[in-house]
Order: C-alpha cells, then sequence, then structure tokens
C-alpha cells in the first residue's frame, strides 16, 4: 500500500473520528465563549450577539437547517428586572438548529448561551461586581460546548435516526429562563411533535466524589429503562425532579420529558472567577459520551410519556 492510498484512507476515516465528542474542542468552544473579549455575554451587548453568531456559524457548518424566525436566531426582548444600568429591556435572541431525519417527533438539546456581562445586571454574587468581567466559563460556556459537540456528532452520524433533532442555544437564561420560555410560547416546530428535551448547565467543573447529577429522571416513564445498564468514565447520580435548575424547567412546565445535567456549584459561580482554565475538559467530554449512551437508548423506544414529579 502506497503512500497516497494511505492519506486517502485517512481522510476517508476522518469525519468517522471527528465526530466523536472532543476535549480539544470542549475547550476551544469555552475558551472562545468565555474569553475576556466575550465580556461575559451579558443580554443585550454587542459581545453576546456575537456568542449567537458563533453558534451560528457551528450549526451553519454542522449543516443543520436553521429554524428560527431569521435565519438561525430567533429574536425576542428581554427584560431586565434587577438591573444596575437603567436600560429595562434588551434585545435577545434563541440560536436554532434543525437535524431533520425525516421522523414525525423531534428530541430537543438545550443550552444557555448568556451571563452576567459586567455585573451591571443583577444576580452575581461578587461583593463589588460592577465593571467586572463575568466570563461565565462554567455558566455556561461548558454547556454551549456539549450542545456544539452533539449537535456535530448527531449531524454527521452516517445512519439516520429514527427521531429529529432541535439544538437550540437559549437566550436571558440568567434573567429567568426568557429565552427557553419564548421558544415554547412561539415555537418553530409543534410542540405534540417534541419526545423530550436534554439541557446542559455548568457540566464543566466535574468533582469526582460527586460525579455529575442528572435531574429528570422522574418526568417520563421510560427513564428507568433508558438508564438500564449503562456505564461512563464518569461518576453520575439521577434526581427524580424536573422543574429546577436550569431551561429545562420551563420545558416541564409544558409536559415535556427532560433530563438535565450538572456538575455542582462551586465557589466561582455567578462570580468573576469563573475563567476558561478552571474547566476539566477531558470529564466532560466522557459526560457527553454518556449523554450520547442516553440519548441513542431512547432513540430505541416509543415517544416517551410525560409524568408529574410530585
Amino acid at each position: 500500500m502506497n503512500h497516497r492510498t494511505i492519506a486517502f484512507l485517512l481522510l476517508l476515516a476522518t469525519p468517522l473520528f471527528a465526530q466523536e465528542p472532543s476535549a480539544d474542542r470542549v475547550k476551544k468552544h469555552i475558551e472562545k465563549l468565555a474569553s475576556d473579549n466575550m465580556k461575559g455575554r451579558g443580554t443585550g451587548s454587542r459581545e453576546n450577539a456575537k456568542a449567537a453568531a458563533y453558534i451560528a456559524r457551528q450549526f451553519r457548518k454542522y449543516g443543520l437547517k436553521p429554524l428560527g424566525e431569521d435565519g438561525f436566531y430567533q429574536p425576542f426582548t428581554a427584560k431586565v428586572r434587577r438591573v444596575v444600568v437603567p436600560d429595562s429591556l434588551r434585545k435577545a435572541a434563541n440560536v436554532i438548529g434543525f437535524l431533520d431525519n425525516g421522523a414525525a417527533q423531534t428530541i430537543v438539546i438545550g443550552a444557555h448561551y448568556d451571563h452576567l456581562g459586567m455585573g451591571t445586571q443583577g444576580s452575581s454574587l461578587a461583593s463589588n461586581p460592577q465593571g467586572q468581567i463575568h466570563n461565565g466559563a462554567d455558566d455556561n460556556a461548558s454547556g454551549v460546548a456539549g450542545l456544539l459537540e452533539l449537535a456535530q456528532y448527531y449531524a454527521k452520524n452516517s445512519e439516520k435516526e429514527p427521531y429529529n433533532f432541535l439544538f437550540m442555544a437559549f437566550g436571558a437564561e440568567e434573567l429567568g429562563l426568557q429565552g427557553s420560555r419564548y421558544f415554547l410560547n412561539h415555537p418553530t416546530l409543534p410542540l405534540d411533535r417534541l419526545n423530550f428535551m436534554v439541557c446542559m448547565d455548568m457540566i464543566g467543573r466535574y468533582n469526582p466524589e460527586r460525579g455529575v447529577g442528572i435531574g429528570g429522571y422522574g418526568t417520563a416513564d421510560a427513564w428507568p429503562e433508558v438508564f438500564q445498564g449503562v456505564t461512563a468514565g464518569v461518576k453520575f447520580f439521577t434526581d427524580r425532579a424536573g422543574n429546577g435548575g436550569s431551561d429545562n424547567a420551563a420545558f416541564y412546565a409544558k409536559q415535556i420529558p427532560v433530563l438535565f445535567f450538572h456538575t455542582g456549584g462551586h465557589p466561582d459561580y455567578h462570580k468573576p472567577g469563573d475563567d476558561p482554565e478552571k474547566i476539566d475538559a477531558k470529564a466532560e467530554e466522557e459526560i457527553l459520551r454518556l449523554e450520547i449512551k442516553l440519548i441513542d437508548n431512547a432513540l430505541k423506544l416509543p415517544k416517551m410519556k410525560f409524568t408529574p414529579v410530585q
């Protein structure tokens, strides 16, 4: 076999390997979204719009279909209730990409991309937040990196799955789940076509003693079957509740089954110290591999039946 043949075979094989979750790409996405140049991605800021554009570019590169109201974007106006500066209305947008497998039902995978900006929109836990960049590497550049990795994985998968996928980066989550609630009140895909929703919020600071928490285990009758026999390169545990934590709560309120992935709180939560160098990208890669196992198990089952959690 000559070197040209070997190079050609490697070229053919590259997409197969490239679709797997990658710690290097996770790190790259987080460093882009949570750099000081992004100034904390505060809702309504120029940098928040740049983050949305970055996500849209990735969706386009993966070959996803735009399913916003303006290409990949679903614009809306966010209201700021606790604010240090006087502008109480800000432009925001969800970024929505659709993987159309010709199926009747769709799985939603989501993460919010906004954070606290320069500490002037409220919610910071720093003693003097104004003027300080809140990078939000874990909250929630880590979740967006996971969203992009899963979008690439399923978009580049050689096999067509029996469900469609709706990949959504939500705006204005830090202001009260406003992006996800806006989508659910103005859906670009009928809600009765949604099977379940997977939410990632703060999956970048894995603690091996705690493990990754997976909420929403009680929101569908099928989740125990989905989890049966699943092992992972990270420790994990389940929680039945589905109505807290992040944008998953908005979907739960619409009686859509959810799973919510979260590596837990830390001293840098909602503070300027939530920086990219503190992210455990290798552990996040393993969390994403766990998510793929669970999603793939769910792909084998009929549409889930929502069950409320008491």
